[in-house]
């Protein structure tokens, strides 16, 4: 299934850090939604873009936004990176990457040069309307990106 612009959400259900169940339907009709997919919890790449969301999680809460992480880490280490980094949102658990491949977050991706299948690190905004409001298939700066998602809420008016 393609994640388009315009086109509802797919929904999902998965755990959070504390084991506790975090649903896309949980926001319709009050916040919109990030939902950013990345790696490894605790890796150069994914921690800057952690700590990115951390440090504009304000900012983007004041948007009427909620940041929800997804990688396929368990609860144990979302806890761990989460206190290390003094992150300040969800982590939610995808170990099967089911909600993965429904976003196109997980596939084949080149790494260093190589073919290989992995998590794809990609971001989705979604409306407080269960629709997708902005898609970044493959993110390629993960430092630069949260601005980059900030500056699409305010682009959207909120």
């Amino acid at each position: 299934m393609a994640i388009e612009e315009g086109k509802a959400a797919p929904a999902f259900t998965l755990s959070d850090q504390d084991g506790n169940k975090v649903s896309l339907a949980d926001f319709k009709g009050k916040q919109n939604v990030v939902v950013y997919f990345y790696p490894k919890d605790d890796t150069p790449g994914c921690t800057k873009e952690a700590c990115g969301f951390r440090d504009l999680n304000r900012d983007i809460l004041q948007r009427g936004t909620a940041v929800l992480g997804i990688s396929a880490d368990g609860g144990d280490s979302h806890q761990k990176f989460i206190k290390k980094y003094k992150l300040n949102f969800p982590l939610l658990s995808d170990p099967t990457r089911k909600v993965m491949e429904k976003y196109g977050a997980y596939g084949e991706k080149m790494m260093y040069g190589k073919k290989t299948v992995g998590v794809i690190r990609s971001t989705v905004l979604i409306g407080k309307d269960g629709k997708v409001k902005k898609h970044w298939q493959r993110v390629a700066n993960a430092e630069a990106h949260p601005a980059q998602v900030l500056a699409a809420l305010d682009a959207l008016g909120g």
